[in-house]
């Protein structure tokens, strides 16, 4: 059963990871997996170990990289009617006490909620928490 103190209302906005880091993401895997796969290559003709080595590292960045962009697309603000969720915090309109320009949100009686600058369009975002706390 949902906690009517918890409510925010209908859903009204996700904002997401901002589409151009998930395109330099996107780009670090594919160039990392290619080299890797080419050090293998190299390795397996050449036979020195300095090319296992190097293709190890490269699927190191591979899988860093990876877990990372999977990690981030969690990320994501839901702006709801009555108030905002971020991950598992959530806080209503009325008990934002004041937004800064770094992105931290200042909740009345608990710790802020940072949000991160990856996130798409996350000045016009800011701002519209600016708008909605102002108005009450």
């Amino acid at each position: 059963m949902a906690d009517p103190e918890n409510d925010l209302g209908k859903l009204v906005a996700i904002h997401g990871i901002a589409p151009a880091y998930l395109q330099r993401a996107i780009f670090i895997v594919i160039l990392s997996f290619l080299f890797f796969l080419a050090m293998m290559l190299v390795y397996y003709i050449r036979q020195n170990i300095l090319y296992f080595l190097l293709a190890s590292a490269f699927l190191i960045i591979y899988l860093v990289t990876l877990f990372s962009w999977v990690m981030q697309r969690k990320n994501v603000v839901e702006m709801h009617e009555n108030g905002l969720k971020y991950k598992k915090r959530s806080a209503r309109w009325s008990e934002i006490e004041r937004v800064d320009a770094e992105g931290s949100i200042h909740v009345r009686g608990d710790k802020p909620i940072v949000l991160p600058k990856t996130l798409h369009d996350s000045d016009k975002l800011l701002n519209i928490i600016r708008l909605k706390t102002a108005s009450g």
